[in-house]
């Protein structure tokens, strides 16, 4: 059956619905935005500073920065309509984008930059839109896998912060910061439970900030030449739409890096699901496809306000697993933060006086993590040879690429720049290598008909005769029958009582698979998740069972994995059961 492993019932105290107290809500949100803050900032400063943009520029750059990951992770947390994911999701600046946001600065300026980033955005809509016709290449395994090399691509730079001390200073600066950090922050999430582990985090950059400061390692100089309040004296420079030539040579890499973000996005989207509530339940698709469309959003404000694009932060997935607070109340106190530390730039120099070793030492904990959690959901998944293979090769490339033992020497400065990102050749190969599986297996038998009852003998006619032109035997095919009825049983009862302009179609498609049938049936999204009804089952035993119990349970016993995944416009539910044993 599909599994449903993930936390114990004790480790989330607050769940996505739940209401911590303010104090607690806004300690942590702090406690994030500090960690977060340096990221957002700097990588704006090193697109900038790469295309020698002016100091005014820079300034601008991180105002509107924090402004739109502030605007974005409200509108990601609170799921406004189709936008968002509903999930402690924050937005932030994308380092995937320093290359190509350099190249757009360099041949056209902030406005061609606005250009390519709000036509990006419109992509992201796209697929957001279109994220069911892509499940079966844009997969839980190829998710996974890029959460995983997130890993790869951000440990290194990690580790320069760590050793990351002004000339001159104690050689033992950096490694008593980094282990003062370390020590203290993985002490407390290892041994305490409760209030004291839900701050240790803030505690460990506290201890390490102490440390570092007998070494001289804290510079005030920016925080005493910061004003309190503000905003840039440049101003905005400008809305360009640039249909220029530069615009359509850069256009193809500035799409690619934008599909590899929303890869990455939809992968935390799955991974925030996973550790955000108590009980184990199904990957809800409609919330990653509204994920997917704030950051679409997110990069549109970014256009319109001429900084570098942004996209999830996959260190807040850590941080929900490691707190265990998944509240809404905290993203959005967030993205409050963000927004008022936009005018604040005395408060947002004191948080960046915090030397890059205690940071390095701390997202360290924080990534190691989220490649953990990256693992889990490939796991989860289901896993054989073929998704093995996937993920190891993938993996494996994207170290190579991204240490440069795989050798680039002979590309074009593009394709180096592109490849040279962990992440983006890792992502690629498990993108393609998934193409391939898909477009080599068994070919796909299909049929449709109308979501009701009256529809069961069709059906069960179409399976029989996939079963006998496959030589799967009788047996097999009334098995399908079997399960296809209690599937669509289930399916008709999901949609009971909404609103339908007409009748709801289903597409039934089935192929063999590895010595079993995959059925795939797609209809128009109902509210109930079969899988969790399952995993509910399997927790106890009703005296008298419902109908809909009774066919749960017979769906359970005929079928060896089942996955419903909900889409805004679509149910789809995939039902693997195994051929009969041949008899002779």
């Amino acid at each position: 059956m599909a599994s449903h492993e993930g936390r114990s019932a004790s480790t989330v105290r607050y769940e996505p619905d739940e209401l911590p107290p303010w104090p607690l809500a806004v300690g942590l949100a702090l406690q994030y935005s500090i960690l977060a803050l340096g990221g957002i900032v700097l990588t704006v400063a090193i697109v900038l500073r790469s295309a020698e943009s002016g100091e005014a520029y820079l300034a601008w750059g991180a105002f509107g920065a924090l402004m739109v990951c502030g605007l974005a992770s409200i509108v990601q947390v609170l799921r406004l309509g189709r936008l968002g994911s509903g999930y402690v999701l924050i937005m932030g600046t994308s380092g995937a984008f320093i290359a190509v946001s350099v190249a757009a600065l360099v041949q056209g300026g902030p406005a061609l930059l606005t250009t390519l980033v709000i036509v990006s955005s419109l992509f992201q809509f796209l697929l957001a839109g279109r994220l069911s016709i892509l499940r079966r290449i844009i997969t839980p395994t190829v998710a996974g896998t890029v959460i995983m090399l997130i890993a790869v691509n951000v440990m290194p730079f990690l580790f320069d912060f760590q050793d990351n001390v002004p000339a001159g200073a104690s050689p033992l600066a950096a490694p008593v910061t980094v282990l003062a950090t370390l020590i203290v922050t993985l002490a407390i999430m290892l041994k305490f439970t409760g209030p004291v582990r839900l701050w240790g985090p803030l505690i460990g950059i506290a201890a390490g900030c102490t440390a570092a400061s007998f070494f001289g390692l804290i510079d005030t100089t920016t925080l005493g030449q910061a004003a309190w309040v503000g905003v840039p004296a440049a101003g905005w420079p400008g809305l360009g739409l640039d249909f220029s030539a530069a615009f359509w040579a850069i256009l193809p890499a500035y799409t690619f890096v934008t599909l590899v973000g929303a890869i990455e996005t939809v992968g935390d989207a799955v991974a925030v699901q996973r550790v955000s509530w108590r009980e184990p339940r199904a990957t809800d698709y409609r919330a990653v496809q509204g994920a997917v469309a704030a950051d679409g959003l997110g990069n549109l404000l970014s256009g319109l306000f001429a900084t570098v694009p942004n996209t999830t932060y996959s260190s807040s997935v850590s941080i929900v697993e490691i707190t265990g607070i998944a509240a809404r109340r905290v993203g959005v106190c967030i993205g409050i933060i963000f927004c008022a530390l936009a005018f604040l730039p005395k408060v947002t120099a004191l948080l960046l006086i915090i030397p890059d070793p205690v940071i390095g030492a701390y997202a360290m904990v924080i990534i190691a993590v989220l490649f953990v959690l990256g693992t889990r959901i490939v796991v989860q998944d289901g896993m054989d040879y073929r998704k093995a293979t996937i993920v190891g090769v993938s993996f494996w490339v994207g170290a190579g690429f991204q240490s440069g033992a795989i050798s680039t020497e002979g590309l074009t400065p593009f394709l180096q720049q592109m490849l040279n990102n962990g992440m983006t050749s890792g992502g690629l190969t498990a993108l393609a290598l998934t193409a391939f599986m898909e477009l080599t297996g068994p070919r796909r038998v299909r049929m449709e008909t109308a979501l009701e009852v009256g529809s069961l003998p069709q059906i069960q006619q179409f399976l029989e005769s996939f079963a006998n032109r496959k030589g799967l035997g009788a047996e097999t095919g009334l098995r399908l029958g079997h399960a296809a009825e209690e599937t669509l049983l289930l399916l008709i009862e999901d949609g009971e009582g909404e609103a339908s302009a007409g009748p709801r179609r289903l597409r039934l498609t089935a192929r063999t698979d590895s010595g079993g049938v995959e059925m795939e049936f797609l209809a128009a999204s109902g509210e109930g998740n079969i899988e969790d009804r399952m995993a509910v089952l399997g927790g106890h035993a009703a005296e008298e069972p419902g109908e809909h119990e009774i066919s749960l349970r017979l769906l359970r016993h005929l079928a060896t994995s089942v996955h419903h995944h909900k889409y805004q416009d679509a149910d789809i539910v995939t039902v693997r059961v195994e051929a009969a044993a041949a008899t002779g």
